[in-house]
């Protein structure tokens, strides 16, 4: 999952922002301001994005993305530790620094290191799925998610996800799960074969939302 690449870059990240900040009041105000603004818009189109569930098609674009958030995030602290009273301020910017190491918002950072191809298959226009597996830990536990995206015809760079399944190695044949959509009845029908005789298929029919 690349997180000692991902804890290194964070790290020298987090170094370069408290760089900035020994240096913030020497810098001319116009270059403050448009930090700040870039800042405030990296982080607002990344929770944009999040919260409507849109996303560029391309993973390594939506990670770059996911780095500049984070870098957004790191320099509005960085700002917040200036204001008065400082010795309240800093240690509240290092409290809201915690939240990185989530795995919820560390984990699309990783991706901006793997350079393999996206498994992305085509549905029944407009829809695509692209097949990510996933591994938690070194005890085995892995499994495969199936997202389903709709892409516009007009605008193809950019994607919406519609529906996703998430299957476990220890549950079915996850690397072999499949999803076909039904534009008729606006469903998918994912299906994960059967592991072996004591543990069936798994079967699930979602609407297209």
């Amino acid at each position: 999952m690349h997180l000692p690449q991902t804890f290194v870059l964070l790290g020298l990240l987090t170094v370069a922002v408290f760089v900035l900040r020994l240096r913030w009041w020497r810098l001319p105000s116009w270059l403050r301001g448009l930090i700040l603004v870039a800042a405030v818009a990296m982080l607002l189109l990344r929770i944009g994005f999040i919260g409507s569930q849109w996303g560029f098609t391309s993973t390594r674009l939506n990670a770059l993305l996911a780095w500049f958030s984070v870098a957004g995030y790191l320099v509005l602290l960085a700002r917040f530790s200036l204001m008065r009273p400082q010795w309240i301020t800093s240690i509240g910017s290092v409290i809201l620094l915690f939240p990185l190491v989530g795995s919820t918002l560390l984990i699309p950072l990783t991706r901006v290191f793997d350079w393999s191809a996206a498994d992305i298959i085509d549905l029944e226009a407009p829809y695509i799925l692209e097949r990510s597996p996933w591994d938690t830990d070194s005890s085995g536990n892995s499994g495969m998610d199936l997202i389903v995206f709709y892409r516009p015809p007009l605008f193809p760079l950019v994607r919406h996800m519609v529906q996703r399944a998430a299957f476990s190695n220890e549950e079915c044949r996850a690397a072999e799960a499949t999803a076909q959509s039904n534009m008729e009845q606006q469903t998918v029908h994912f299906h994960c074969p059967a592991l072996n005789t004591s543990k069936p298929a798994i079967d699930l029919v979602l609407p297209l939302r």
